[in-house]
């Protein structure tokens, strides 16, 4: 799991107020599967690579270090069948009040299970599965053109739009993936009618997007890479963004802050996010951290 090994960055000092990861991948970070990019590899790589590498973490210790940090919740994202169904049954087990979860099928997975005549099937499983407890989300789906080509792109768009359905059905909150779509992003959210809740997750959009999505009342999710040398469109969004639209999010084990770029990430690490957040806004740490404490509330609903 190369992706997902690797030294885990030390524990931040906790934050003045709670706040929540809006988006994490815990079946990638304990290597219960391999992230969507490394899916085809050949059955020697685990092996040739995993050798000399440390046992990766579980899921309690991801709980512990978020609860020290200050993240006492956290969304648990299954973007395929399996890692969807993993999702279902993690979060229906989860007594601890930590974790919620969400489920579909990835941008990048659609035209794959187009190609097999599975696609139908498999949304028919997502909409059963978004329907189980504890499970708050649709998501993440939405469009990538970065991965898939332009032959892809009506599945993608097939599936993004089964997904609005499910969530407008089951009145859960829709969480958008958007690499390099916006303008299709919000064309299709327009033409289908959004949900009454929708978070474009790992924002990644400029600040004319930001407007864009706020104008018509999208949560926007900030990430870690909020924090890297090369983001500053993307900080400039952050500051455009309305407080009752802002959440954060740490994508891990992607996506990990500065000075920790390239390590595995954890739900813990939203403490770095928030204050990179507060001082990229100007903001005191704590209102930033209580307004977005609310607005995953109001977003995604209770814990």
């Amino acid at each position: 799991m190369s992706r997902a090994k690797g030294e885990l960055p030390p524990v931040p000092e906790p934050l003045p107020h709670p706040v929540a990861d809006t988006h994490t991948h815990l079946d990638i970070s304990t290597g219960a599967r391999l992230p969507l990019a490394e899916k085809d590899l050949p059955p020697e790589y685990e092996a040739e690579q995993d050798a000399d590498a440390p046992a990766l973490p579980d899921v309690d210790e991801f709980r512990s270090r978020a609860l020290a940090s200050g993240v006492t919740r956290a969304v648990q994202i299954g973007c395929e069948l399996p890692s969807a169904r993993w999702t279902a049954q993690l979060v229906a087990g989860d007594d601890s009040g930590w974790l919620v979860g969400g489920g579909a099928l990835h941008p990048n997975e659609a035209p794959r299970l187009a190609a097999a005549g599975l696609l139908e099937d498999a949304l028919s499983e997502i909409d059963r599965l978004v329907a189980g407890p504890r499970m708050r989300v649709v998501g993440e789906t939405g469009l990538d053109y970065f991965r898939t080509g332009d032959e892809g792109r009506p599945a993608q768009e097939e599936s993004f739009r089964a997904h609005i359905e499910i969530a407008k059905r089951r009145g859960l909150a829709l969480q958008i993936h958007d690499r390099e779509a916006h303008a299709d992003v919000l064309r299709v959210l327009d033409d289908a009618g959004a949900p009454d809740r929708v978070i474009l997750h790992c924002f990644s959009g400029d600040a004319a997007f930001a407007a864009e999505c706020a104008a018509r009342g999208f949560y926007m999710s900030f990430a870690g890479n909020i924090t890297f040398k090369n983001a500053e469109p993307l900080r400039q969004a952050l500051r455009e963004v309305p407080d009752e639209l802002l959440l954060l999010e740490t994508d891990a084990p992607f996506l990990t802050p500065v000075p920790y770029r390239g390590a595995p990430g954890g739900s813990y690490l939203t403490a770095l996010t928030a204050r990179a957040a507060a001082a990229v806004r100007g903001e005191e740490l704590e209102a930033l951290c209580r307004r977005a404490w609310h607005n995953a509330e109001t977003a995604i609903g209770g814990w």
